[in-house]
C-alpha cells in the first residue's frame, strides 16, 4: 500500500510548494521545514475529518445488516468492505508519518475481517477517531514538514490531504451502494423532513 500511497501523493500538488519557494529564496537561517503555510489547515482538516466521521457512522448505522454483503458486482467491494477499507486508510495513511497502528493490525486481512455491522461501525470510530488525534497533535508548520521517503515535493500536508480527499471518495460511493438499496443518507432525509420535499 506504501507504493500505491506514494504515486497518488507524487500526482497531487504539495499543501505547501509554493511556501517551499519561498524558504529557498529566504536566508539560509531559515529552514524549509519550520516555515508554515501561509493558511492554518489543522483547523479545517479536522472540520472536513469529523464531518466524514458523523456520515460515514450516520450511514452504516442506517444500512441494515443483511445489505452489508451487497456488491454491485463481482470482484469489487461490498458494502461492509468499503466501511472497512476506510477505516484500514484512517489507519494506515497516517501511519506514513509515523502514527502507530493498532496492535495485531494486519492492512492485509483487514477488510474481510469481518462482515458484523456492530463491529464495523465500532471499527469506523475508532479509525475515525486515531487520524483525528493524529492531524489534532500536530502543529501548522507540521503540514509543510518534508516527508522525502514518498518523493521530493511531498509533505506531511499531502498526506492529511490524501487521507481526507480518500474519506470523500468513498463517501459518494456509500452513498451510491445505498441509494441502490433504496437507503436515503440520515443528513439528507434529515434536511428532507425540514424542507418537506426529498433532494440528494
Amino acid at each position: 500500500m506504501l507504493a500505491a500511497v506514494a504515486v497518488v501523493l507524487l500526482t497531487v500538488p504539495s499543501f505547501a510548494s509554493k511556501d517551499r519557494q519561498q524558504a529557498a529564496a529566504a536566508p539560509a537561517t531559515q529552514s524549509a521545514d519550520k516555515t508554515p503555510p501561509s493558511y492554518d489547515m489543522k483547523p479545517q482538516s479536522l472540520q472536513d475529518l469529523d464531518d466524514m466521521h458523523k456520515k460515514f457512522v450516520a450511514l452504516a448505522t442506517a444500512i441494515p445488516q443483511e445489505k452489508y454483503s451487497y456488491r454491485p458486482a463481482e470482484g469489487v467491494r461490498s458494502i461492509g468492505e468499503v466501511f472497512l477499507h476506510i477505516s484500514n486508510a484512517n489507519y494506515n495513511i497516517p501511519n506514513l508519518m509515523g502514527t502507530p497502528v493498532p496492535a495485531g493490525f494486519d492492512p492485509k486481512t483487514f477488510e474481510k475481517s469481518t462482515t458484523d455491522k456492530t463491529q464495523i461501525i465500532d471499527q469506523l470510530n475508532k479509525s475515525f477517531d486515531s487520524a483525528h488525534a493524529a492531524i489534532a497533535q500536530m502543529t501548522n508548520a507540521d503540514f509543510n514538514k518534508p516527508l522525502p521517503k514518498l518523493g521530493p515535493d511531498a509533505n506531511y500536508g499531502d498526506v492529511v490531504y490524501l487521507l481526507v480527499t480518500h474519506a470523500h471518495e468513498h463517501l459518494g460511493q456509500s452513498i451510491a451502494y445505498a441509494r441502490v438499496n433504496g437507503i436515503v443518507p440520515p443528513w439528507t432525509a434529515e434536511a428532507a423532513a425540514k424542507k418537506g420535499q426529498m433532494k440528494d
